[in-house]
């Protein structure tokens, strides 16, 4: 190995050493600023939903229907779909919280979200971890990679007992039944997964039904972080 290699290898090192640092500082803040918000159900969805689009006026009132039932509601922070969830919990006067991320190539984040809850990052890995603390449910709009991400760590999570179990509610079953087949026919049948492990989510169609599937998770009532 050349010299001008090693040099390159231990100015990557000084660089990892220094990111632990940043990654600590993301945690705290988001530990500090999200600690006191209550029971909150987290909504994902596509950043391309426009406001007149049906899926962005159902997000909003599913929003709002969560906030009735007392919980508050975390969102990614962004346009679309994150933009509607934030905008049902501030029409309904529940608490709003935004977990932008920081990208090249995204929009500023929403006016819906509360001033003391907007919360910055740089790694999609600690954003992702915050979701997941302090969330009663997730309810899964229509969207691309990022909502599938956090669909399938979540549901990944639950399934190895890493966190404690939360109803995970898909919205749009004309959205979702082409990847639920391909669950049930490709992983299912081939010893991939197990039959209880499609019973850690559910699809509907209506905000109600939402509420119905959170409702009857947490019949006792009883909230905590997850980890």
């Amino acid at each position: 190995m050349s010299h001008q290699k090693v040099l390159t290898w231990h100015q990557t090192k000084t660089q990892d050493n220094w990111m632990i640092f940043k990654v600590i500082s993301e945690f705290v803040e988001a530990f500090d600023t999200l600690e006191s918000i209550g029971p909150c159900i987290s909504i994902f969805g596509s950043a391309q939903t426009k406001p007149h689009h049906q899926d962005y006026q159902l997000t909003v009132a599913i929003s709002k229907a969560i906030v009735d039932l007392g919980f508050g509601i975390i969102s990614g922070g962004g346009p679309g779909i994150m933009e509607a969830a934030n905008k049902g919990a501030y029409q309904a006067n529940g608490t709003s919280v935004g977990l932008h991320i920081e990208l090249p190539t995204e929009q500023l984040s929403n006016s819906y979200i509360d001033k003391n809850r907007l919360i910055a990052f740089k790694y999609f890995f600690t954003r992702k971890v915050m979701f997941v603390k302090y969330a009663q449910g997730f309810i899964v709009m229509p969207g691309g990679f990022g909502t599938l991400d956090e669909f399938f760590e979540a549901i990944t999570l639950i399934q190895t007992q890493k966190i404690n179990p939360f109803p995970i509610v898909l919205v749009g079953s004309n959205y979702w039944n082409g990847l639920l087949e391909w669950l049930r026919d490709t992983l299912l049948k081939t010893g991939k997964i197990k039959s209880h492990d499609m019973a850690l989510f559910s699809v509907v169609d209506t905000a109600h039904e939402v509420v119905h599937k959170i409702k009857e998770f947490h019949k006792k009532g009883i909230y905590k972080p997850n980890f």
